[in-house]
């Protein structure tokens, strides 16, 4: 993103987060389970252990007993057989988890503009937290700083993960930089404020896009580290401009309708340019303004 008003910024410490709850299962037998918020495989990867004790009633017909003091007709067979259902469909669950695979990028890392079709590819969860991660959000900024941005969303350098980095002084060495892996907003305020804004994916454009003034999130650190963060006004518009590329979204979208008006033959212009330099039809043709 490009835009030029400096906030500061103040990153609270990250945090993890552990809770249990009871799970009845069948109405029965209960289960525990503990989800571990410092992963972010959270709710996915779910650990059950059941708590069981069984006795036979005094003077009880035979395969009639007791489960937690709850009486039973004799349907234990069925009971084990739901269970190892729902212990298989947990790892169901976990197996299918669309997480990124290995991340694959080549250096120096370019930006990657309008109207390429990596701009509108799903972006993965990110669960492998290592150096490679590390370098990778290192030389995101490196291509920000030199761009003159103040932040950039991983499927701008062509990876298409749920990475962003940003700092709102646009400069190294000054301000903060905030690297966030799979963000989510989880509160949005009333209160909304027009900005204008530039993106490094749509080079000399520059328009007004009205936004929430502040939104909560909840994200992981480049560590592995869930921790929740609160943004205002400038800062906040960063983080919405680059949360809308790891969405598929693009900036032009969130437009006025009238003001996108005063940028379609920029727009245009990218996708000529594209067309003439790679030698295929544009994907995609700017439209108009989305719906929240």
């Amino acid at each position: 993103m490009a835009m030029t008003k400096m906030v500061s910024l103040k990153t609270p410490a990250s945090f993890a987060l552990r809770a249990s709850s009871p799970l009845l299962f069948n109405g029965l037998l209960p289960l525990a389970y503990s989800i571990s918020s410092s992963s972010p495989q959270t709710m996915k990867k779910i650990g059950v252990k059941a708590s069981f004790q069984a006795k036979v009633l005094p003077n009880s017909p035979r395969g009639i007993g007791s489960v937690n003091g709850v009486n039973l007709k004799p349907r234990m067979g069925v009971m084990f057989q739901a269970r190892r259902g729902f212990l298989s469909e947990l790892r169901k669950m976990e197996e299918e988890e669309d997480f990124a695979s290995e991340l694959q990028y080549e250096l120096p890392l370019k930006i990657v503009k309008y109207p390429d079709s990596r701009l509108r590819a799903k972006n993965k969860p990110i669960n492998k937290f290592d150096e490679k991660l590390e370098r990778l959000a290192d030389e995101m900024f490196d291509v920000m700083y030199k761009t003159d941005g103040v932040g950039l969303s991983a499927p701008q350098v062509g990876v298409n993960v749920q990475l962003m980095v940003f700092n709102p002084a646009g400069e190294r060495g000054k301000g903060e930089e905030v690297i966030l892996v799979n963000p989510e907003i989880y509160k949005y305020s009333k209160k909304k404020d027009v900005f204008t804004e530039g993106c490094l994916s749509f080079p000399d454009i520059y328009a007004d896009v009205e936004r929430p003034i502040s939104v909560k999130i909840k994200a992981w650190d480049i560590k592995g580290k869930k921790f929740i963060l609160s943004l205002k006004e400038f800062n906040a518009q960063i983080f919405q401009h680059e949360y809308d590329h790891l969405q598929r979204i693009l900036f032009f979208e969130r437009m006025h309708p009238d003001i996108l008006e005063t940028i379609r033959p920029a727009l245009q212009d990218l996708e000529q340019k594209y067309e003439i330099r790679t030698g295929m039809l544009a994907p995609e043709r700017v439209k108009g303004h989305i719906q929240d």
